[in-house]
């Protein structure tokens, strides 16, 4: 059937019956049916008591070969590699189940959507999602979980153990799975592509997220206002424009952020720090979508346009707010004097008034200016160039 061989005819008589799913030894009292002998002595075995125990940890049990298995986990001993990858397990069996990522066998499948497995666990396991079975619970907190894996790492929330630490930096983890996914910002790897631009991730589930861009999916949706999105964390952060909560804070001037990345963004006002340069003309910006929207003037494409008048428009910001004077709308409001804006930088220059912040700094001079087109023009009358009357903004009144 699929070309396996085996150094005893017993094995292979035992080996056919995952292909023809028969089950010859029965327990009548427990109703369980299994592939070997062997199996059911194990499972009988379970009824009786636990005679082998663990001189380190005492956990006992009830096979003198499960007890060396576990041994291992103390001594982290791995004698068993594969010739393939040469990648080492602490047991037979789980290399026999780490082989078929090679032969991409996947002899156990479910009777309910086909889907196939690898491994009979697996199989056991993605049942429950039919049956929305979960029989593990948290003794802490009460959460459920359909696999007993997902209960132990949700342990860890609560007693804040993170075995798994990286040997090149040693960060510690609280999941195999987070370590193995930092330690490729060490190696730069980078395992998933995607299928129709060929961009590559170090996660899967970014790759995930990344094909909605493709395929315009967006399957998470505000309960308040019906706005879709396609990734989570962006819907979390449109439900605090409802709540009004700003939970990130500039230690410098107290500002409040939705957004961690707004405030790592607004910092930058305070430090000037600028770390993203323009490669045709060296200039430098604080953010990396100022970048982008600065790198369309050299290349003149204009990407988003006007469907009231035709205009294009290089970012998608100033789109949205070109569209404000064709609805005559005002949507920013300064909370002293009420005044209303069509765009929220105008409302930022305004509230200077009252302020009287001048966040920008000449580094000849060191005069200070509220708006940065203001120093701009200022810089002029270092370099003697000619300014008109009218390259001054005036602050908004």
């Amino acid at each position: 059937m699929c070309g396996k061989g085996f150094s005893e005819r017993g094995s292979l008589t035992g080996h056919h019956r995952i292909h023809t799913n028969e089950k010859p030894f029965l327990v009548i009292y427990a109703i369980n049916i299994f592939l070997s002998n062997s199996n059911l002595n194990v499972h009988l075995n379970s009824y009786k008591r636990k005679a082998f125990s663990c001189d380190v940890c005492g956990k006992g049990f009830s096979e003198r070969g499960s007890l060396i298995g576990h041994h291992r986990i103390h001594t982290n001993e791995k004698p068993f590699s594969c010739d393939i990858c040469h990648k080492h397990f602490s047991s037979n069996s789980n290399l026999n189940v780490h082989l078929r990522t090679h032969t991409k066998e996947k002899p156990f499948s479910c009777d309910v959507c086909g889907k196939g497995f690898s491994q009979r666990a697996s199989l056991t396991q993605h049942y429950r999602i039919h049956t929305n079975e979960k029989p593990f619970s948290c003794d802490v907190c009460g959460k459920a979980f359909s696999v007993r894996g997902n209960l132990t790492n949700h342990h860890r929330i609560h007693t804040n153990e993170k075995p798994f630490s990286c040997d090149i930096c040693h960060k510690n983890f609280s999941q195999k799975i987070h370590l193995n996914v930092h330690l490729r910002t060490h190696t730069n790897e980078k395992p998933f592509s995607c299928d129709a631009c060929g961009k590559v991730f170090s996660k899967r589930a970014n790759l995930t997220r990344h094909h909605r861009i493709h395929t315009n999916e967006k399957p998470f949706s505000c309960d308040i206002c019906h706005k879709h999105f396609s990734w989570k964390s962006n819907l979390n952060v449109h439900l605090r424009t409802h709540t009004k909560e700003k939970p990130f804070s500039c230690d410098v001037c107290g500002k409040g952020f939705s957004e961690r990345g707004s405030l790592t963004g607004h910092h930058r006002i305070h430090t000037n720090e600028k770390p993203f340069s323009c490669d045709i003309c060296h200039k430098h910006f604080s953010w990396n979508s100022n970048l982008n929207v600065h790198l369309r003037t050299h290349t003149k494409e204009k990407l988003f346009s006007c469907d009231v008048c035709g205009k294009g428009f290089s970012g998608r910001g100033s789109l949205t707010q070109h569209y404000c004077i064709h609805a005559n709308e005002k949507p920013f409001s300064c909370d002293i004097c009420g005044k209303a804006f069509s765009v929220r930088g105008n409302l930022t220059n305004h509230q200077r008034i009252h302020t009287n912040e001048k966040p920008f700094s000449c580094d000849i001079c060191h005069k200070d200016f509220s708006r940065k087109t203001n120093l701009n023009v200022h810089l002029r009358t270092h370099s003697n160039e000619n300014l008109n009357s009218g390259d001054v903004e005036k602050d908004f009144l």
